[in-house]
């Protein structure tokens, strides 16, 4: 009995197998016959078989491309000095008026120099007293009244005099701060009468009429950068960019930062720039003409970059090399002559040799009246 049975659900499972693939798996919608939503045969891709991709294009033009690198740097003085006593002393004069501008040699501060003073003048008395000794023995010495020997002693007493007088006046020197050079001279910090000691800041001397900026660039620049390079820069709190020159390059890379430190001159006649300012600096490293394309042009590669080129109405992919690049357009160095004329829009519809329909001619930004006119002319021909 249960043989039979089993044969009976053996028959069973065959025919709705048969029956199906029969009658339901030939159905619309079956696996085999591409869905209700399916294309129809032959129409895969709908639109692309649909007839020419509409695009914008640009005809390859050339241009002068600016290779810029920007970095950020510090407005310092020209000349900068902070004051310190070089003795220990209390002021008895101080000529500083700060934020005032000063001359070279103009007396800042005088320190007490009493003792010293009179310590010089007990000096120039021992000297003449010691000169009126040598005049005597030396003429005692050429008619033999005394020895070569004692004259040589009354000589050296007389020159040792003479240098205990120069290492007085070198003290009270040091009892003159002198400015080293004209400039402004900043907030002092002492007054009048304090005891100072040369740890003791009294204040700050800066040449601004020019100033120094510091900066640095990737070590990869350091051969286009040239002593008389152009810079340009602007601070924070000033609607204007100033231009300096580069006067001065480090030998060396920076091994921490591998970063080339320069130093350009800039005019500060204006007075508007201050030491210690953060600047945005802006170098140009080249400068040259070039054929360009719009960066939204260019196809990135796994090994290079590609474009789409329109040539008897078909898409015509090349593979191209790219030089510098900024925010709007890419130097090609090669793979594309000027006048070729290179899809800006619509590329991920295209396929080799696809036909294409070209609806408007991109411009660059700042081209002359004549290069767009010559521009129109060049991609109507083709």
């Amino acid at each position: 009995m249960k043989r039979w049975i089993a044969i009976v659900l053996v028959v069973l499972v065959l025919g709705g197998i048969i029956y199906y693939n029969k009658f339901y798996k030939k159905q619309p919608g079956g696996s085999g016959g591409g869905g209700r939503g399916g294309a129809p045969a032959g129409q895969a891709g709908g639109k692309g078989n649909s007839g020419p991709t509409s695009i914008n294009v640009f005809v390859v033009t050339s241009q002068n491309l600016k290779d810029e690198v920007v970095a950020t740097g510090s407005l310092i003085a020209a000349e900068q000095v902070d004051i310190y006593p070089e003795i220990s002393g209390r002021i008895v004069q101080l000529n500083i008026q700060e934020g005032r501008s000063v001359s070279q040699g103009t007396l800042l501060v005088k320190l007490y120099d009493g003792d010293l003073q009179a310590q010089l003048l007990k000096l120039r008395s021992l000297e003449e007293n010691n000169r009126r000794i040598e005049e005597r023995n030396k003429q005692l010495l050429e008619r033999g009244g005394i020895s070569q020997q004692e004259y040589d002693v009354i000589v050296t007493n007389l020159k040792g005099t003479l240098a205990d007088i120069e290492v007085t006046k070198a003290a009270l020197r040091r009892t003159e701060i002198r400015a080293p050079f004209s400039g402004t001279i900043g907030l002092r910090n002492v007054s009048l009468g304090a005891v100072v000691s040369p740890n003791t800041l009294i204040a700050r001397l800066q040449q601004t009429n020019s100033m120094k900026l510091d900066f640095s660039v990737p070590e990869k620049y350091s051969p286009s950068v040239k002593i008389g390079s152009v810079i340009s820069f602007q601070i924070d709190g000033l609607d204007k960019t100033f231009n300096g020159s580069v006067y001065a390059i480090e030998p060396g890379v920076e091994e921490a930062t591998r970063n080339l430190r320069i130093r350009a001159r800039v005019n500060n006649n204006s007075s508007n720039l201050r030491p210690g300012t953060f600047a945005k600096v802006s170098l140009v490293i080249n400068n040259s003409r070039a054929l360009v394309v719009p960066t939204q042009s260019v196809i990135p590669q796994t090994r290079g970059s590609q474009v789409v080129v329109i040539e008897n109405g078909k898409a015509v992919f090349k593979d191209v090399k790219i030089g510098l690049r900024n925010a709007s357009v890419v130097e090609v160095t090669q793979g594309l002559q000027q006048g070729d004329t290179v899809a800006t829009t619509g590329l991920i519809f295209l396929r080799p040799d696809s036909p294409v329909k070209i609806t408007k001619v991109d411009k660059l930004t700042g081209q002359s009246q004549a290069e767009k006119g010559a521009g129109a002319g060049n991609s109507a021909s083709m």
